[in-house]
């Protein structure tokens, strides 16, 4: 089976910096988009970054100008580089792979990590 497994999380300051990394492992043919979602207490789950097979990027409006997402397709990782964070990207945040696991099937299946947790200071 496939396995995301995050890291990275813990507790900074407003105005510092994190770095997420997320590691797929396990059988499978192709890891096709990557992104990562947050979700904090009391709200709803949202998209904060994605990017394609291909390296194109996108980002939720709360987030432009201030995270990077980049892939390592050798490795399997997608990483999430989050600056000036503020308290409120205080969250859960989840790693999401659409991986296509057989050569002979293109069905894609939706794989979620445990989540890490980012808790941002003021």
């Amino acid at each position: 089976q496939v396995q995301l497994v995050e890291s990275g999380g813990g507790l900074v300051q407003a105005g510092g910096s994190l770095r997420l990394s997320c590691a797929a492992s396990g059988s499978f043919y192709r890891i096709n988009s990557m992104g990562w979602y947050r979700q904090a207490p009391g709200k709803e789950r949202e998209l904060v970054a994605g990017i394609t097979s291909g390296g194109s990027p996108q980002y939720g409006d709360s987030v432009k100008g201030r995270f990077t997402i980049s892939r390592d397709n050798a490795k399997s990782t997608v990483y999430l580089q989050m600056n000036s964070l503020n308290s409120e990207d205080t969250a859960v945040y989840y790693c999401n792979a659409d991986i296509r696991r057989y050569s002979w099937a293109t069905t894609r299946n939706d794989y979620w990590g445990q989540g890490t947790q980012v808790t941002v200071s003021s």
